[in-house]
């Protein structure tokens, strides 16, 4: 699945090429853009992303009080993956950010039933772009981490608005002011108790697919994604199709269910152990069953296969995860 990004955040994060002095058409065409005047695909996009990071040394377009090395993005995808709730992967993830940007600095606050994500700069307000990048890459990975989309209910800026005023309330799907007390980003603080489901194999899928995948999954979680987890939502895992038969079931050949799911970092196997990771999770904290039942009704055909696999997904065994719940 493919997003249009607008010319507006073309040029916006070309501008980070002409402020280190760098003429921008070795970027243009590692991007595949011939006209960066017009719409590109997230995919364009992406590739541009990367090809401006690897020419400045910096993830974030030189927005920052200190470049965001490349590699930081992938050590803040490996710093959050193992945290126990949302709330705890946004606050190490800000942590993350602060130490390698410095400024600008995040914060989580939380009030009448919104968790609003603020941001401060020591030397005044920034370009709107920074923010954006920043809110892009921070709840990029969240949304991928929960495996869903947050909704967004308020995106203030303090700075005023840029031109392509209008790209910026299509683009975070919620209203959004200029010239604000303070930059903020806000939603529902139900989604910070939400419990990661992601694996160490799901993650480098994620990191091949990155910066591009988040572009999509910012704003929603991928089609063909979300139609496979219902699909195996609605069935006893020991009943879940193989993946031939899924691809069937899609009316796709496997060949083409194979390619889609890894245009969007993911592979059928990463996606199963994502919900059995979930619903392994919730067995244990819930309920007293014994973890060979647990092992059972996951489809494991061994209480030891099980065991290894959650050792691989938590760090911890079975019986380890649930000890602390019940003291």
């Amino acid at each position: 699945m493919e997003r249009q990004i607008s010319a507006g955040f073309v040029g916006d994060a070309l501008a980070a090429l002409g402020r280190a002095g760098i003429d921008p058409a070795a970027a243009l065409r590692a991007a595949g853009i011939a006209d960066p005047g017009t719409a590109v695909t997230n995919l364009q996009y992406g590739r541009l992303w990367l090809a401006i990071s690897q020419a400045l040394g910096d993830e974030f377009f030189g927005l920052g009080a200190r470049p965001m090395r490349p590699g930081s993005f992938q050590l803040l995808c490996q710093a959050v993956l193992h945290a126990r709730t949302l709330d705890r992967a946004l606050r190490r993830a800000l942590l993350f950010l602060t130490v390698v940007l410095d400024d600008p600095v995040g914060r989580l606050r939380q009030q009448d039933g919104c968790a609003q994500i603020v941001l401060t700069d020591r030397d005044g307000p920034r370009p709107a772009f920074a923010y954006r990048t920043y809110w892009l890459i921070l709840m990029g990975v969240m949304c991928w981490l929960v495996g869903r989309r947050i909704p967004l209910m308020q995106v203030d800026f303090a700075c005023p608005a840029p031109d392509n005023r209008s790209d910026y309330g299509q683009f975070f799907g919620a209203p959004v002011r200029f010239d604000q007390p303070e930059t903020c980003l806000g939603f529902s603080t139900a989604y910070l108790a939400l419990a990661p489901i992601r694996s160490e194999a799901a993650l480098q899928g994620f990191l091949r697919g990155a910066p591009a995948n988040i572009l999509l999954r910012y704003r929603h979680d991928q089609d063909l994604s979300t139609r496979i987890r219902a699909r195996l939502r609605a069935l006893p895992p020991g009943d879940w199709p193989h993946f031939d038969r899924l691809a069937h079931d899609l009316a796709l050949s496997p060949a083409t269910l194979r390619r889609r799911l890894r245009s969007e970092g993911q592979s059928f196997s990463a996606l199963r152990d994502e919900m059995r990771q979930a619903e392994a999770r919730r067995l244990l904290t819930a309920g007293e069953a014994p973890v060979a039942e647990i092992a059972a009704r996951l489809g494991y055909a061994e209480p030891s296969a099980f065991h290894r696999a959650f050792l691989k997904w938590s760090g911890s065994t079975p019986a380890a995860f649930r000890t602390p719940r019940r003291r």
